[in-house]
């Protein structure tokens, strides 16, 4: 039996079974999320329907490695405004489309999911009501980030402007 037959776990949740193949192999597109990992702090404001700076945003985010290396876990704890807000995210690579995803897990009880694509120190997320367009700078230790929703799917209108610095 050779290491390519021989019993391992292919998936988690199915336990060890007989699978042909070496599995999953952490590429440059997994290796490219490592621009994430970190401990952010997060400031700016939500932008009012007349495009002036409204209520402030504090948070703290991290990002840290999944088990495996393959995903990234995001959480983040703070403040719109006088609301509590806060949600976990986990962002992956999937080899077999090609594409990377994010699932966030808000402390409203929302979730969305949303296509990321990365375009040198540019990330835009795309979901069903909002896109965030990400651009890293100063060396990977500032994220600046213009969030817009819509409301037909058409037309997108800014909601938040923030900025991250790393801090860890």
């Amino acid at each position: 039996m050779t290491d390519e037959t021989a019993p391992r776990v292919a998936a988690v949740n199915r336990g060890t079974e007989q699978v042909t193949g070496r599995g999953a192999v952490r590429g440059p597109r997994h290796e490219a999320l490592g621009v994430w990992v970190g401990r952010w702090i997060n400031e700016g404001h939500m932008i009012d329907e007349d495009g002036t700076p409204g209520p402030a945003i504090t948070t703290s985010d991290v990002y840290e490695w999944a088990p495996g290396g393959f995903f990234l876990v995001h959480s983040a704890y703070g403040r719109i405004g006088e609301f509590d807000v806060g949600g976990t995210e986990i962002i992956g690579y999937d080899e077999t489309s090609g594409a990377y995803t994010s699932h966030f897990f808000d402390s409203q009880g929302n979730v969305t999911v949303s296509s990321l694509v990365a375009r040198g120190d540019t990330w835009t997320y795309q979901g069903d009501t909002t896109r965030s367009t990400v651009e890293f700078g100063d060396g990977h230790r500032v994220q600046s980030v213009l969030h817009e929703r819509t409301d037909d799917g058409k037309t997108y209108r800014p909601s938040m402007k923030v900025t991250l610095v790393r801090v860890g």
